[in-house]
């Protein structure tokens, strides 16, 4: 005998550790096994021995399916009680347990014998079946079984002997016999219901002369032979078996309808009805309606295109394109001068484009050409407000951030006035962007725009704390949006022969020519360090060096320019000392220079703000705004007075302080500012569109073509043709746009709007529609 012990100390053997032990035991010749199991399943079966010898298993303590799909000539003892699906899929074992055995004992048995000197559990018997060339199985239960006892039979016999069943209303349980097609159940004791299509039937001679035959082997088997005389008093015994084909067709014409038959025949109340309330409707297993898995939504511009959300200044490019595409070029060219004044000054012309960066068709070829697309509202005019507010709102500081806020603020219809101590307002723009790069007529026509609608320029003013007070007594809200117009340097040895690279850059564009040294030195290599050697450049320098401690953050057209005429970047380098012959790095290396000029950045310079301790700052330099941008009550700041930024940073920043200043002065209640959420990459589908090249690029109105319009819908109408089920409609709407519908009584959930919209307009997700019938939506 081949013995094991799947307990070793602490140790479990895993079943399947177990069962190969057991094949490579038989394949050597064993026969006979002693199993001391710990919970196993598929314990015996299916084996057999190569010279045909019969293989006998004991079993203790077994798991799971004990003889599943046990073969001829295999038998098994399990010698105490053990778990579900005793002798599934049973194609000719003999297997005894003779204690209970738990549910499905017997599932889908095709052959063999399974003996039970217990209880069965739920759904017993249920799928036996007989093949005619084979021995029909046979199910012997010493006690009762579970509800759905011998479910969906299509043959064999099974033996419930209820002996110990007193207790029980029903020795098979609830609804036995359900959906049985075929073979015969022997029952002894009561039972609570069987369907109409099942016989209850007193025993024939021959039904006595099966159970008489195999009564002796099922007690033997499970060791309780001295129940003979009180098991075969056959009086007690019934028979269950369903109706045959003959039966059947002569009973009265008229077919039972799937309604009735759940209603009825097959469960009071529906299989479920502890937990819900039936409605008996038969769905498909795709539905519509209220029975769909999935739900689609068309959520058209619920996301940001990556290039609106790159941009600071919230232009949202593809809504243009749209209006392009549909023939509304005006209204296109309107829609970008309701974010910013300055199109062509700043996006076409000095603006390093990150919404470009962050364009969706970058990844597939080029860009879209959003920056020159700012050119075509760039000479555009624009009325004045069609009506007034009667709130004065003061902007101290001519700069992009004021200016910015000083549009949006005018276009509501407040009175507006800028005040900036600069002879000319434009902020750096006006005195410091080099002319190269900027168009002078350009935002000399852009100025001249916002004026036009009716902001007050106050120029050549400046602003001390009398002042402040004067234009805070006089508004009904403040912006401050000074900027940064002090040049930062660090406490550097010889630091008093600096050049402060902001005060040249103004000289240079008020056109006062300053002298500068032959050979220079810029300290900083950002975009402001470029236009410090571009100016040193023109104002007569043969050449220039710029220095920074990290690689070069200026746009790299700006170090092309600078490099081409003559210019060299060194890096990393940190400035130790400034001397009458040069420059000196910490390392000792060593740059000879006239002149050395500092472009390391700006700060702030706030004097004229009140001495109020709740006025805060960063390191003493930068105001710290609260969440709607407030300094003090009534007073906002925007721009590089909070931190610097990039001249779309400034514009962007000061929308947002107009609109807190908005809701103040208008009363209204505070509501943040509207936050941007970029549309997720994956639900953009760029296989739809072809690959192009640079060199065949149109006018950038054109490019509406190309532009994917990220989750904003272009009106393809891939989804209303791609529709299996028509579930999609078009409605054109009087202002010209459009919305699509999805009909709830067509769609199936399918999903394949979302899957083939270019945009991510479409969404699908898991239908949130509660379905009543649960009991748990009644309780209060």
């Amino acid at each position: 005998m081949f013995e094991i012990d799947t307990i070793k100390g602490h140790d479990r053997m895993s079943t399947q550790d177990l069962l190969l032990a057991i094949e490579a035991a038989v394949r050597s010749g064993e026969t006979e096994f002693n199993i001391h199991a710990s919970g196993q399943h598929d314990i015996g079966g299916p084996l057999w021995n190569a010279d045909g010898k019969k293989l006998v298993f004991h079993v203790t303590n077994a798991g799971q399916r004990v003889g599943s799909m046990c073969l001829p000539n295999t038998e098994i003892f399990v010698e105490d009680s053990t778990s579900a699906d005793v002798g599934w899929l049973n194609a000719g074992g003999m297997i005894t347990v003779r204690g209970d055995a738990g549910d499905t004992a017997g599932h889908c048995s095709a052959g063999g014998k399974i003996f039970i000197g217990g209880r069965a559990g739920t759904r017993s018997g249920s799928l036996m079946k007989h093949d005619p060339l084979y021995e029909e199985p046979e199910l012997w239960i010493l006690k009762n079984t579970g509800s759905f006892s011998f479910e969906f039979m299509g043959g064999g016999r099974a033996v419930v002997c209820g002996y110990d069943c007193d207790e029980f209303a029903s020795v098979l349980g609830e609804r036995a016999c359900v959906g049985m097609v075929g073979g015969v159940v022997y029952v002894r004791g009561p039972i609570s219901s069987y369907p109409s299509d099942i016989r209850y039937l007193d025993l024939e001679q021959e039904d006595i002369d099966f159970l008489a035959g195999g009564m002796d082997e099922f007690l033997e088997k499970i060791q309780r032979t001295e129940l003979k005389a009180e098991l075969s008093d056959w009086s007690q015994w019934k028979k269950l078996r369903p109706l045959t084909f003959e039966e059947k067709t002569a009973q009265p014409s008229g077919k039972v309808s799937m309604k009735d038959f759940r209603a009825n025949e097959w469960v009071k109340g529906g299989i479920f009805s502890d937990v819900a309330m039936d409605d008996f409707a038969v769905h498909n297993t795709i539905s519509n309606g209220l029975y769909r898995l999935r739900v689609p939504s068309w959520d058209n511009a619920k996301y940001n295109a990556p290039c609106e959300f790159s941009c600071p200044t919230g232009i949202p490019t593809q809504k243009r394109y749209n209006l392009i595409r549909q023939g509304k070029l005006q209204e296109a060219i309107d829609l970008e001068l309701e974010y910013t004044p300055f199109p062509g000054s700043v996006c076409g012309s000095v603006c390093p484009n990150p919404c470009m960066d962050g364009c969706t068709r970058g990844g597939i070829d080029e860009p879209i050409q959003i920056g020159n697309l700012g050119w075509l509202s760039a000479y555009q005019k624009v009325a004045p407000p069609a009506a007034e507010t009667g709130k004065k709102i003061g902007i101290i500081g001519g700069g992009m951030a004021g200016l910015s806020a000083a549009w949006q603020l005018r276009r509501k219809g407040h009175t507006v006035t800028v005040y900036d101590d600069a002879e000319h307002i434009g902020g750096k723009l006006e005195q410091v962007i080099p002319r190269g790069r900027l168009m002078h007529d350009v935002l000399v026509s852009e100025l001249k725009r916002i004026e036009d609608i009716g902001v007050k320029f106050v120029t050549s003013c400046k602003v001390d704390k009398a002042k402040f007070a004067e234009i805070q007594q006089d508004n009904d809200a403040v912006v401050v949006a000074t900027g940064g117009h002090k040049s930062r340097f660090f406490n550097w040895e010889g630091k008093e022969r600096l050049t402060m690279g902001l005060d040249f850059l103004k000289k240079v564009n008020a056109g006062e020519n300053p002298k500068v040294g032959k050979r220079v030195v810029v300290i900083g290599c950002g975009n402001s360090g470029m236009d410090t050697c571009r100016a040193a450049y023109d104002m007569g320098a043969e050449s220039v060096v710029a220095v920074d401690v990290q690689k070069p953050a200026a746009f790299e057209d700006e170090i092309e320019y600078v490099e081409s005429r003559g210019g060299k970047l060194v890096w990393p380098f940190f400035t130790d000392k400034i001397t009458e012959e040069g420059v000196y790095a910490n390392d000792g290396r060593f740059i000879p220079a006239d002149e050395v000029i500092v472009s390391i950045g700006e700060e702030p310079v706030l004097d004229y703000l009140p001495d109020d301790e709740s006025i805060q700052k960063f390191r003493g330099s930068w105001l710290i705004a609260g969440k709607d941008k407030s300094i003090l009550p009534g007073v906002f700041a925007a721009g590089d007075v909070i931190k610097p930024g990039r001249l779309t940073d400034a514009i962007g920043d000061g929308i947002k302080a107009a609109y807190y200043a908005d809701q103040y002065v208008t009363g209204a209640e505070y509501v943040p500012f509207p936050e941007k959420v970029k549309i997720p990459a994956e639900r953009l589908s760029k296989a739809y569109f072809a690959k192009c090249h640079h060199c065949s690029l149109g006018e950038p109105a054109d490019d509406h073509a190309r532009c994917v319009s990220c989750g904003t819908c272009r009106d393809c109408k891939m989804c209303l043709e791609s529709c299996p089920e028509k579930a999609i409609s078009r409605i054109a709407n009087e202002d010209g746009s459009w919305t699509y519908v999805s009909d709830p009584k067509k769609c199936i959930g399918c999903g394949i709007c979302a899957g083939v919209c270019p945009c991510g307009v479409w969404s699908i997700s898991d239908n949130p529609e509660p379905i009543k019938m649960y009991r748990t939506y009644n309780k209060k």
